[in-house]
């Protein structure tokens, strides 16, 4: 079953964040059983090329390769797309016509506007009838959740065709309310509360990111009915269980 179809079916998918452009790490948590991966080029120095070459490894692996993105950019949607990336995670999607931007540059016409080139993803030529059927059908959609003025339009935004899920962003969303990092302040609870219970309304799966690599919280997110849940990210595991090792070194 492809990640677009367990996201329209609401079944639970784990992934994580690629912030390290070496394609062992990659290799490594694909390996590891995660559902999907994401490059992610907006908080990181992996460049267009190195995320063509991240974005090979995780599909060779059986894994679904998404890309999150530096910006709501076409071109830059067009050239990962291009790249073989199976679906895009879009930051600050604060309205309506952000979320329908989106998926426009996606999707090629008459659905979207993103324009027609021929690259890995098109077999380099070969395969580009294919292809256009299943971006048509399988390219993912979600938006990011990170303003409270996407909390005050998360209905507009979940209702736009072509967006297959939603991932909040815990720190931004804290920052535009002037509690940045304050993850149990009320005010952050309810706004949290109030995006999940909007989308389940609607039947779009949620999703969130668990920054720190804590079993607990992603137990605790799993049983609150989120769907799509970025655990961690490479930099963070890998700081964690080192330090885990050292400060159990110190101890003895």
């Amino acid at each position: 079953m492809t990640l677009k179809d367990k996201l329209k079916t609401s079944q639970f998918t784990l992934g994580s964040w690629i912030t390290l452009a070496h394609p062992a790490i990659a290799e490594i948590m694909c390996k590891a059983g995660f559902d999907w991966l994401a490059v992610d080029l907006e908080h990181s120095v992996i460049t267009i090329r190195e995320a063509e070459e991240l974005i090979r490894i995780i599909d060779l692996c059986g894994v679904s390769p998404l890309v999150r993105l530096t910006s709501n950019n076409a071109d830059l949607i067009k050239r990962v797309m291009d790249a073989g990336a199976q679906g895009v995670i879009v930051p600050m999607v604060n309205s309506e016509q952000d979320a329908k931007r989106a998926v426009q540059s996606v999707h090629y016409p008459p659905t979207g506007s993103r324009g027609v080139g021929l690259a890995r993803a098109q077999g380099y030529g070969t395969k580009f009838q294919e292809y256009y059927d299943w971006q048509q059908d399988q390219a993912v959609v979600v938006v990011q959740i990170e303003h409270i003025e996407a909390v005050q339009n998360i209905e507009s935004i979940l209702a736009v065709e072509g967006v297959d899920g939603y991932i909040l962003g815990p720190y931004d969303l804290s920052g535009s309310m002037g509690i940045p990092g304050q993850f149990d302040h009320p005010d952050f609870l309810a706004a949290l509360d109030l995006v999940r219970t909007k989308a389940q309304e609607m039947n779009v799966p949620g999703g969130i990111h668990i920054i720190e690599p804590d079993q607990a919280q992603l137990q605790m997110r799993m049983d609150e009915g989120y769907r799509f849940v970025a655990y961690s990210l490479d930099i963070r595991m890998l700081d964690a269980a080192s330090r885990e090792a050292c400060n159990m070194i110190r101890d003895i």
